[in-house]
């Protein structure tokens, strides 16, 4: 597994905790703040299968 890939798979399992996290919060600012940093996380995973495939097409 590529660098890349590694990180891909981080972003995604951080995504996924984030996921969880939020549905478990009862403090509404929690919940809101793990909403927020999960999105960020799956854009970080978009962004970063985005550079596996240029890198696979080059």
């Amino acid at each position: 597994m590529t660098e890349f890939e590694d990180r891909l798979e981080r972003f995604e399992t951080l995504t996924a905790e984030c996921e969880l996290i939020t549905k478990l919060a009862t403090d509404s600012t929690k919940r809101e703040f793990y909403l927020k940093l999960g999105e960020q996380y799956r854009q970080l995973a978009a962004d970063m299968r985005q550079v596996i495939a240029a890198k696979a097409a080059a």
